[in-house]
């Protein structure tokens, strides 16, 4: 006799990238135990293919999870986190009066949100005659979360999230531009140049909350910024 099958409850969110209606479920056991080999792996490559596969699943495959944009993933992660897991994530904060001490604090998964910049835009006017057009990275970009704290790794992102490059009426297609000639391209940017393209790294939009603490050792009450996935999983 087959055992009988546990009905999996199925919610819904909008991406935050294009505001598309997405429905997911809760994970698994078997996605879990995914997640937590590859944490104790304590390998970010082994995360990052984890993630992918946890929210791929849990979103029904419906979204090519691996090319999306990084904060799509992170926000789905939560809150397919919050109903798995539970509302509330449990954190450890420094509090920054003497960077030394820690206290926990509660937040509401609901109360993180995708926080984005009005100023922010993928189009960069390098010249005159010459615009940029950027994408924003995806995991299949970075291959790990903490690939963007790292120059090599920074650069490597940006030259493939140069999706097109403008010049007068000619449009040059990244798929049509070797790796070489978009290395070429970069480095002959000015200083001032450059800086427009690591803005929109800077200014895309990322997971966001402010959380107020108090040092148990001073009292002193501070704001803490906390900033991407992995912020709140730390």
């Amino acid at each position: 006799m087959a055992l009988p099958r546990i009905d999996t409850p199925t919610y819904q969110t909008q991406l935050p990238s294009t505001g598309e209606t997405i429905q997911f479920r809760p994970f698994l056991v078997k996605e879990q135990k995914v997640i937590m080999m590859a944490e104790e792996s304590q390998d970010q490559n082994s995360m990052a293919s984890a993630m992918v596969h946890l929210v791929g699943s849990c979103t029904f495959n419906k979204i090519d999870i691996a090319h999306a944009p990084t904060f799509d993933v992170e926000y789905l992660f939560m809150k397919i986190r919050a109903k798995s897991v539970g509302e509330t994530i449990d954190v450890n904060i420094i509090c920054p009066d003497d960077g030394v001490t820690t206290t926990p604090v509660r937040i509401k998964i609901d109360d993180i949100k995708i926080d984005k910049l009005e100023n922010h835009t993928n189009v960069l006017n390098i010249t005159d005659n010459i615009k940029v057009y950027l994408r924003y990275p995806c995991i299949s970009d970075i291959g790990s979360f903490e690939n963007l704290d790292t120059t090599d790794g920074m650069f490597k992102v940006l030259y493939k999230c140069i999706n097109e490059i403008h010049y007068g009426d000619d449009v040059y297609h990244r798929i049509d531009i070797s790796e070489k000639d978009i290395e070429e391209f970069v480095e002959q940017l000015t200083t001032e140049q450059f800086q427009s393209m690591t803005r929109f790294f800077d200014t895309m939009p990322k997971l966001r909350h402010v959380v107020e603490v108090t040092n148990p050792k001073t009292n002193v009450k501070s704001e803490v910024v906390l900033e991407g996935l992995q912020s709140f999983l730390e």
